[in-house]
C-alpha cells in the first residue's frame, strides 16, 4: 500500500500552476492525498488574489479526491508544540495534521526537512 501524502500550500499550488515538482504532487492525488483545511484555505487564498476563482479550484480538487482533513483540538496541539520550529501556521497546520494522521508531508519547503517527528518529502530537487 503506497504512503499516504498531507499536501501543503506550497505542493497544491506548484501542482496547479505546473511549477517545478508538480508531477510529484500528481502522484500523490492519484494515490489518495489529503490537505488540512487550514492549507486549503491558503491555496483558495492565494490563487482568488491571482484571479482566479475559489469555488472552480475547489471543485477540482476534490474531484481528483483531494482529503479535506479539520484542523481539530489534536492537530493544534501538535502545531503548538512545533512553534517556532516552523514560523507559519499554514506549515504548523500541514506538518501536525501529517503527525497526527501518520502521513508524510508533501511540501515545497526545504526547511521543513529540520523538522523532527514528522516525515517529509520535498518535490523540488536541490
Amino acid at each position: 500500500m503506497p504512503e499516504r501524502y498531507c499536501l501543503d500550500a506550497s505542493a497544491v499550488l506548484a501542482y496547479l500552476q505546473q511549477e517545478m515538482g508538480w508531477e510529484r504532487v500528481q502522484d500523490a492525488l492519484r494515490d489518495g492525498a489529503a490537505i488540512s483545511a487550514v492549507n486549503l484555505a491558503e491555496v483558495l487564498g492565494k490563487l482568488k488574489g491571482k484571479g482566479k476563482e475559489p469555488g472552480r479550484i475547489l471543485t477540482r480538487l476534490l474531484a481528483l479526491g483531494l482529503q479535506v482533513l479539520p484542523f481539530t483540538l489534536e492537530t493544534a496541539r501538535i502545531a503548538g508544540e512545533l512553534d517556532p520550529a516552523t514560523r507559519a501556521l499554514g506549515d504548523r497546520a500541514c506538518l501536525s495534521t501529517a503527525m497526527a494522521h501518520g502521513m508524510v508531508a508533501l511540501t515545497a519547503d526545504r526547511s521543513w526537512e529540520q523538522v523532527s517527528g514528522v516525515s517529509v518529502e520535498v518535490i523540488r530537487g536541490s
